[in-house]
């Protein structure tokens, strides 16, 4: 497959706003606020906001073509350099079926988004088209306080860079949950950070570079279980895995049944190696103690590395990444190469 990385933005430009899962920015219009606020203050973005953007759950839920139709015309229109995603959900595997991957194809465009939005990334990737997993705009970029500087790198060479190269870990991060979402007297005040332990390599030997594939595990596993919108296996080869868990906090066994699932689909063998974005902790419903989300993240790596070196011994595991659904993030380009050197210990996006 012929992989294309849509141009990149310039300053000034003209980018959409859309709300291909579901409606936060009903939900929250302070917090959207702040989002498009800092497209234009922090990265000198003109956000355009689409009929869906604003939209209730209900609307959306109801009017799946009405978020394809958002998709379609953001892409098509040539005085949109980028398209952005509100928020992610739990249903935006409905809307793929109105959508044509021609369209998108002969429109590149460069596509914002994660969680629930691991479901266009993915037909986007079918289509050869590169997206970012990442710098989605209400969990992302509407960050409390100041926006992360770590953020703020990696979104502006997603942005404004051909490739986003060498990849860095944070210096600190946090899982800490959006409560300014219900109180906007909250966005004054940053979240609690506490310090970033690096990644953690696990087997593997070597240098490999292949092309991104993955996303959010939840809807990784919506891909194998519906059959519908999977690459052909072939097209998997020397690719790279990556996966991140969502606030919901799956248990290991979960997790590692979605590894388990690919291993048996002759899928996870195919994969060069396997990157995992930093599970969360702890959610709007669960905030047990620090040492009691320090073992369950330790867990969740744990159940990874034991399917990959089942099925795929030989592929180097990087964890731990700041990626997914913590903060700060790098939008991790889905259909990029990412070269893993396990002998330096580095990860850098090729394209």
């Amino acid at each position: 497959m012929n992989f294309v990385t849509p141009p990149a933005l310039e300053p000034g430009d003209r980018v959409a706003v859309i709300a291909p899962s579901s409606g936060g920015a009903r939900n929250a219009p302070h917090v959207f606020e702040l989002a498009l606020e800092r497209l234009h203050t922090a990265f000198d973005l003109e956000p355009v906001v689409y009929p869906t953007a604003r939209q209730s759950d209900d609307f959306l839920s109801a009017h799946p073509r009405a978020r394809a139709a958002d998709i379609h015309a953001a892409f098509r229109d040539p005085d949109i350099s980028g398209v952005f995603a509100t928020i992610g959900g739990a249903d935006q595997l409905r809307v793929l079926r109105h959508l044509d991957p021609t369209v998108l194809r002969e429109h590149p465009t460069r596509f914002y988004g994660m969680s629930d939005n691991t479901n266009l990334s993915l037909l986007l990737w079918n289509a050869g088209i590169v997206s970012y997993s990442g710098a989605q705009l209400m969990n992302e970029l509407a960050v409390p306080g100041e926006l992360p500087a770590y953020t703020e790198c990696y979104c502006r060479r997603a942005f404004f860079d051909e490739s986003l190269g060498e990849l860095e870990p944070a210096a600190e991060w946090t899982d800490e949950p959006s409560t300014w979402w219900t109180n906007p007297d909250e966005l004054r005040t940053p979240p609690a950070y506490e310090p970033n332990p690096g990644w953690d390599w696990r087997g593997g030997d070597g240098r490999v570079t292949g092309r991104v594939w993955g996303g959010c595990r939840a809807i990784v596993e919506w891909h194998l279980a519906t059959d519908r919108y999977l690459p052909a296996p072939g097209a998997l080869d020397g690719a790279i895995l990556a996966l991140e868990t969502a606030e919901e906090l799956p248990s290991p066994t979960d997790v590692a049944g979605t590894l388990m699932c690919l291993g048996e689909r002759g899928l996870l063998e195919r994969f060069a190696a396997v990157v995992v974005g930093r599970a969360p902790g702890r959610s709007f419903l669960e905030e047990p103690p620090r040492e009691e989300r320090a073992q369950y993240r330790s867990r969740v790596r744990d159940a990874i590395t034991e399917q990959v070196e089942r099925y795929n011994p030989a592929a180097p595991i990087v964890l731990g990444l700041d990626w997914g659904h913590t903060t700060p993030i790098a939008p991790l380009p889905i259909g990029a190469p990412l070269t893993v050197d396990t002998a330096a210990e580095s990860l850098t996006v090729d394209g």
